[in-house]
């Protein structure tokens, strides 16, 4: 019974997301969101215990100011005649987006909130929780707004997550700064920010996958709980998800500053770039409590089993130099 509610509150989560992206007016896509949010509760509290309760009462909080706010800015724009009333109508709506997804100066629950949820509903929250609110974003005008989100979000999710050991709230604000080059994707090339949103999901569920299989939520049980195989796919993939070449997430980072180099935006994505580097810090300090601290290697840790999983989730990793090398020829 309890496996059959989780997949109709998923089935529920992914109609209203397709409801948002197939809607032509705000309204309906407020109504999706809401659905949106409302499906999402249930699976927080599936664990019922106090961490799960806050969890959803913070979320709910949040997501529910967020939509009121929504829903005011599109039934304040038919009260104004004045010419400005349309951007006040897509400042506020941008605002509203951006408290839903947590994008800075507004990201302050996000990371509370990972830290209080098990692993999948982290990756729920970090990938297609996203997708609605990005969707109608994508659909703003207000171009000023989109950049102050763009570089808020990298510079945010870059230094919040320098003093930090919870690995929870470590990919919540790698999230968002992952957010920040997807907003820059938004306004320099429309289209994109799907596919890297489609990328660091990709990235963000083999590690989650591995976390989860291992019950990995600190820094320090890294180097405790996973035998050395596993310690090298995930050094791998933090690695990826940092955008360092020639792994797979460094794609998604190069199509951004190709696109931002073709229209000029040198200061912008050398800023980003930065902030990017910084984020590579946080990773190669989970790196190396994980493979230097604990020297001594176990005789049963090197002949554990085979695990396929692994091995798909280390080639699908490195996918990144295959792709390059048949666009060289």
């Amino acid at each position: 019974m309890k496996y059959s509610t989780n997949i109709l509150f998923l089935a529920i989560i992914f109609m209203s997301t397709l409801i948002v992206i197939s809607s032509n007016n705000y309204i309906n896509m407020w109504m999706g969101l809401e659905v949106n949010m409302m499906s999402f509760i249930p699976l927080m509290y599936k664990n019922k215990n106090t961490l799960s309760s806050e969890s959803c009462m913070l979320y709910f909080l949040v997501q529910s100011f967020s939509s009121m706010m929504f829903l005011y800015s599109i039934l304040l724009n038919p009260m104004m005649i004045k010419e400005s009333s349309n951007s006040i109508m897509m400042t506020m709506t941008s605002i509203a987006l951006a408290i839903k997804m947590g994008l800075p100066p507004f990201h302050y629950w996000f990371p509370q909130i990972m830290e209080k949820l098990n692993w999948n509903n982290c990756l729920i929250l970090m990938t297609w929780q996203k997708i609605a609110p990005m969707f109608i974003l994508s659909q703003m005008t207000s171009t000023w707004m989109i950049q102050i989100f763009m570089i808020t979000s990298t510079t945010m999710g870059a230094i919040g997550g320098l003093n930090q050991t919870s690995i929870r709230k470590i990919l919540a604000f790698s999230s968002i700064n992952h957010m920040g080059w997807m907003i820059a994707c938004m306004k320099y090339n429309q289209n994109m920010w799907m596919v890297y949103l489609m990328l660091y999901s990709t990235i963000s569920y083999m590690i989650i996958k591995i976390m989860n299989y291992n019950s990995i939520y600190f820094i320090n049980q890294m180097f405790m709980n996973s035998s050395t195989t596993e310690k090298v796919i995930i050094s791998t993939l933090m690695m990826s998800l940092g955008g360092l070449p020639p792994f797979l997430g460094f794609l998604p980072k190069w199509m951004v500053i190709q696109s931002v180099m073709a229209s000029e935006g040198l200061f912008i994505i050398m800023m980003m770039i930065l902030m990017s580097l910084i984020t590579l810090f946080y990773y190669l300090r989970m790196m190396s409590s994980m493979l230097m601290i604990n020297s001594s290697i176990n005789k049963w840790m090197l002949v554990k089993k085979n695990n396929k999983n692994m091995n798909i989730i280390f080639l699908l990793n490195m996918l990144l130099p295959s792709i390059l090398i048949i666009n060289m020829f």
